[in-house]
């Protein structure tokens, strides 16, 4: 299947932090300034286009590994860090143990993220400019680009809560307002619902075809899923019904709905499914990318960043994967499925039994959904360890059901709660439930999303973090999560340059 949208062209000057006067400035293909550069529609897509692609920068840029997953997922109680040793990824082993600091953080994500921001700002005022626009595509370029920047806002507000915020481009000295969480959380929403009122974008953009050139952008029912995230995450109960209401949109759509086979999903012929919402893209062929161009067009390094080490081969696994031995399993985590869940061997390749080389934390478990195969690189030209196509699923169908189950229950209506769970649940080849709680709910999130990055957000916005995410009987996690780790430290870098900005509380 195509995927074409995370081929961005790196246009236009980039912002790399919020708050900061660096810049990194590109000059335009033809060298006219770019009041008369960006006025055709033309030109204006390439710069729509330019807006997507840091989308695909987190998992390696700028220095850093941060798989938007990984990041999260580390901090919950499904995987340990792994690694060569206690120090690789330092900023992952500290956050892991909730004891980060502004040289230990998720510095990329912040700057990554605001450069999203900034070059979807860049399209809405290059709009203004277009000489042949029709008005559907300016309509239709404006939902794009104030949709995506919702995106890239809402990670820095799950990850880093008080955060500057502007919604036009920053001019000298480049200072924003750092507002707290609740006020970043009631600016989203409200761009969030314009959008989403306007109803310019489609229900879902892909035709299942291979020539769908428009796989990958924002649509509709991608917006529908990120209300329902941020009103869950906030506990905006007055927002309930209106997310319950876009829940049952995509799910009443015939164009969504659950694969019949949960280990089709993690295919690469099931990237763009019936039950894919929203997914990075990440191609294996004709790639740019390689270590000396980590933000150029192409793969992913995911897969080798959580595969076992000098693996002898079998298993699906070809002789010589060059796993980095990163967020294995825990053993705590296989217990937890049923032995006729069908959900446990996709999700934890069981490597158990077999002679590799083992790294810090080995559980002899790891993440099967993005397991490194020779298949999913094998079109690289170069670098293949950091070029594997395994797109990255962000919104499921699945999700959708299990959203829906836990408003229909808060909401009063506990019948449809039980209905759209147990919907999920007999997918994974399991008996009905026969009552429903909202420990069902999320423990049915648990087993069904591992490695995806939503447990650990799951345990904060429902309480549930300072029980589960505690001391082990390992020694690796020595402390217990408080409320100030709700958000990780913003960095350093951005604290140097910006003495108006205050750090998160606790750190």
């Amino acid at each position: 299947m195509t995927k074409t949208i995370s081929l961005g062209l790196i246009l236009g000057a980039i912002t790399f932090t919020s708050c900061s006067d660096n810049f990194l400035d590109v000059t335009n293909p033809s060298g006219e300034p770019i009041e008369q550069y960006y006025t055709t529609d033309a030109h204006i897509f390439e710069a729509l286009t330019a807006a997507y692609d840091p989308l695909h920068w987190p998992d390696w840029g700028l220095g850093n590994y941060n798989c938007v997953n990984i990041c999260s997922e580390i901090m919950s109680d499904n995987v340990w860090v792994g690694g060569a040793n206690a120090g690789d990824m330092l900023n992952w082993q500290k956050l892991f143990n909730f004891e980060g600091d502004a040289t230990n953080t998720l510095g990329s994500l912040w700057t990554i993220d605001y450069s999203g921001i900034k070059r979807c700002n860049d399209v809405l005022k290059y709009v203004q400019w277009g000489t042949d626009l029709t008005d559907a595509h300016k309509q239709l370029y404006v939902a794009q680009a104030r949709l995506l920047r919702v995106y890239y806002y809402n990670m820095l507000w799950h990850f880093f809560g008080n955060i500057p915020f502007y919604l036009e481009n920053l001019e000298l000295p480049y200072q924003a307002d750092q507002l707290k969480a609740d006020e970043v959380y009631q600016k989203l929403i409200a761009e969030l619902e314009d959008v989403l009122n306007s109803n310019v974008l489609p229900m879902e953009w892909k035709d299942n075809s291979a020539t769908d050139k428009n796989i990958g952008r924002v649509s509709q029912a991608m917006g529908y899923m990120l209300y329902a995230e941020m009103v869950m995450y906030q506990k905006d109960q007055t927002r309930y019904p209106k997310a319950l209401e876009y829940m049952k949109a995509i799910i009443n759509d015939p164009s969504y709905g659950l694969m019949d086979h949960y280990a089709d999903i993690w295919l690469e012929s099931g990237e763009w499914s019936k039950e894919s919402i929203f997914e990075i893209n990440y191609n294996d062929d004709n790639n740019l990318r390689g270590w000396s161009s980590p933000l150029a067009t192409g793969g992913t390094v995911l897969p080798t960043l959580i595969s076992p080490n000098s693996w002898p081969g079998g298993k699906g696994i070809d002789a010589g994967t060059d796993g980095w031995g990163f967020m294995p399993v825990r053993l705590e985590t296989y217990a937890i499925f049923d032995e006729a869940d069908q959900r446990r061997d996709v999700t934890c390749f069981d490597g158990r039994g077999v002679e590799y080389t083992k790294r810090y934390e080995d559980t002899g478990l790891w993440l099967g959904k993005y397991i490194a195969q020779s298949a999913n690189n094998k079109d690289a030209g170069f670098d293949k360890n950091l070029n594997y196509n395994n797109n990255l699923r962000v919104y499921r169908f699945a999700e959708t059901l299990l959203n829906a189950a836990e408003l229909s229950l808060a909401t009063g209506d506990a019948s449809s709660a039980l209905k759209y769970t147990n919907e999920v649940h007999k997918r994974a080849g399991l008996t009905d439930l026969t009552s429903i709680t909202e420990d069902n709910i999320i423990q049915e999130r648990r087993l069904e999303f591992v490695g995806e990055g939503k447990r650990y957000w799951d345990l904060v916005r429902t309480g549930k973090a300072a029980t589960y995410l505690i001391p082990d009987e390992y020694g690796y996690r020595t402390k217990t999560w408080a409320p100030f780790n709700k958000y990780v430290p913003i960095p350093i870098s951005e604290l140097d340059t910006s003495p108006n900005l205050v750090q998160n509380e606790g750190y």
